[in-house]
């Protein structure tokens, strides 16, 4: 007698619980594939906004230090001008004393005998107009006039011979030049002697 097993009935459990089990981890994988997909998805996220933030911050730092440096380009502008008013000042208080030593050198380089008809000042140029008794007396006016520590370049324009009051005299025209520095400290300390 031959007993006949039907193997069929457990070869299909078999293969539906393999099927099962490869179901199962298929959606394991798939389920582990999404949350590494989700996690990398996230990290990723977080870092492109750390990163955008770091980035703003850089962006707000650049915007005010613009601004700071448009800000030092003001005060440059306003110390320039200020320097520029400082040394306009300091101009006009060199020029006051400098007229004031100037006419006193003049009056002093003058010789007997040479009177000045007038006298005009065009920047750093000089002109006198004046009489003398003789020639002789012009040239010890330019002679003085040459060693001047404020005063150079002495220069005879004209000089013309006419009698006056029956009196013969040499009018003559000059320039002569007023050194740009400011006057020397021995002549500021003779005229402040003369004036005390």
């Amino acid at each position: 007698m031959r007993i006949r097993i039907n193997l069929l009935p457990h070869r299909q459990i078999k293969r539906a619980e393999q099927q099962r089990q490869f179901g199962l981890m298929a959606a394991a994988v798939l389920t582990l594939g999404l949350a590494i997909i989700f996690t990398g998805y996230t990290y990723i996220g977080t870092d492109v906004a750390a990163q955008a933030s770091r980035n703003q911050r850089l962006k707000d730092a650049i915007a005010k230090l613009d601004n700071e440096i448009k800000e030092i380009d003001g005060l440059k502008a306003k110390i320039g001008e200020l320097k520029d008013r400082i040394q306009a000042v300091e101009s006009l208080q060199n020029n006051r004393s400098r007229a004031v030593v100037m006419l006193d050198e003049i009056a002093r380089q003058i010789p007997e005998a040479v009177a000045l008809k007038s006298l005009k000042q065009t920047g750093d140029l000089i002109t006198m107009e004046g009489v003398a008794d003789t020639n002789a007396r012009v040239a010890v006016l330019v002679k003085n006039l040459s060693n001047s520590n404020i005063l150079y370049s002495p220069q005879l324009i004209q000089i013309v011979s006419s009698n006056q009051n029956n009196q013969k005299m040499s009018a003559f025209t000059m320039t002569v030049k007023l050194k740009s520095a400011t006057p020397d400290s021995d002549a500021m300390k003779q005229l402040q002697q003369k004036r005390g």
